[in-house]
């Protein structure tokens, strides 16, 4: 079976349902599965993480996830117009796999959401993408060939998928975005596939 790993780190559950739809749809296609990870919060008070083990919701990401994934969905909130630093000090913990070249030629594709329409998303996908390029991976975004890219008044980029919460948080997940998630993982499901042939 060939797996895609959707890895997100979520606060308060918005980037979470997202990345739900976005393994929906890397299991809409066929042979393929998707591993679904998160990474721990990192303490204010120094760089420490969490209990090794969540309470609820998927396990936390180990590097061996990374290694034996045949492509990478990435996803985290925007904070500030960049990725939150639970996911930047996971991140920042894989140059062992970067000397290996252990993702070099892997797909990845990235998500995020934020309260606003212009909260900084397209700022977070493109900044998350820099330590995946670092790692030789082929980033792949949303063609304009999916209606609701041109059409969409919430969320949604070239540069991979997003969702607008409002500023309580609390805004539903609209169609567009939820069919742009699944068209995601779709996407690098289908080429996470053929590469692997």
């Amino acid at each position: 079976m060939t797996e895609v790993l959707v890895l997100y780190y979520s606060r308060h559950g918005a980037t979470a349902e997202l990345a739900q739809h976005i393994a929906r749809g890397v299991e809409e296609t066929t042979d393929m599965q998707a591993r679904l990870r998160t990474v721990p919060a990192v303490s204010t008070v120094c760089e420490v993480s969490e209990d090794e083990i969540p309470q609820q919701g998927p396990l936390y990401v180990e590097k061996q996830d990374l290694v034996e994934c045949d492509g990478l969905i990435l996803g985290s909130p925007t904070r500030f117009g960049n990725m939150p630093a639970a996911m930047k000090y996971f991140i920042d913990g894989t140059s062992d796999l970067w000397l290996s070249g252990a993702l070099t030629g892997k797909p990845a594709a990235l998500f995020t959401s934020s309260s606003s329409m212009h909260g900084g998303q397209e700022s977070t996908l493109l900044s998350m993408m820099l330590p995946l390029m670092h790692h030789g991976m082929l980033i792949m975004g949303l063609p304009y060939s999916e209606a609701d890219l041109r059409h969409t008044r919430s969320g949604g980029t070239p540069y991979g998928a997003s969702r607008v919460t409002g500023h309580d948080g609390k805004q539903a997940l609209s169609e567009e975005e939820r069919r742009l998630a699944v068209a995601l993982g779709k996407r690098v499901a289908q080429t996470a596939k053929m590469l692997a042939r």
